[in-house]
């Protein structure tokens, strides 16, 4: 019996290798982060071949393993930001951003990042990846009623918040792909 592992793993590697690189390039703060990322999702694809599922519920396992990849990033990158606090903050006098800058994008942006981590991972997936309901509820194994109401309850958090901040409403809808929601 001859072992299909390598030509599974190069079929979902070609499926997915785009979607899983746009994921982190949009998580990561550097296009290096990112590649780490994605490499490391890879990694673990490989030796995890023989869990690696059928068809399209691969590429919904591997968003499911970056978003774990780039959990344990964020949290390396939180230790050693913690460790260089002094340098940071010389960092942020230096090159911090003038007060004056009045770019609305600026203020969603800043809006977006103050959003829970996982208020930002489900509009993400909605917006960015153009993931379903029912795709992201296999990837974060919910039900798709869960992922329905945390997603209502993300979309109006950050209506809120974007109110609270000044930006009108109409702006929401500029920075979503067209034919698509947040």
């Amino acid at each position: 019996m001859s072992d299909d592992r390598p030509a599974r793993f190069e079929a979902v590697y070609r499926e997915a290798y785009g979607r899983i690189t746009a994921y982190a390039a949009r998580r990561c703060d550097s296009p290096q982060d990112a590649a780490d990322v994605v490499a490391e999702t890879f990694a673990v694809a490989w030796r995890r071949v023989d869990e690696l599922p059928k068809g399209q519920e691969a590429v919904l396992w591997l968003y499911g393993v970056a978003r774990n990849v780039l959990a344990n990033h964020r949290r390396g990158e939180t230790l050693r930001r913690a460790r260089s606090a002094g340098l940071d903050a010389e960092m942020a006098d230096l090159y911090a951003a003038p007060a004056d800058r009045g770019v609305e994008m600026s203020v969603i942006a800043e809006v977006f990042r103050n959003l829970s981590e996982d208020d930002r991972e489900l509009l993400s997936l909605v917006a960015w990846e153009g993931l379903e309901r029912e795709e992201i509820a296999t990837m974060m194994g919910l039900s798709r009623n869960a992922v329905r109401i945390r997603l209502h309850r993300a979309r109006r958090r950050f209506s809120r918040a974007l109110a609270a901040a000044g930006v009108p409403f109409g702006m929401e809808r500029r920075m979503v792909p067209a034919g698509r929601s947040l």
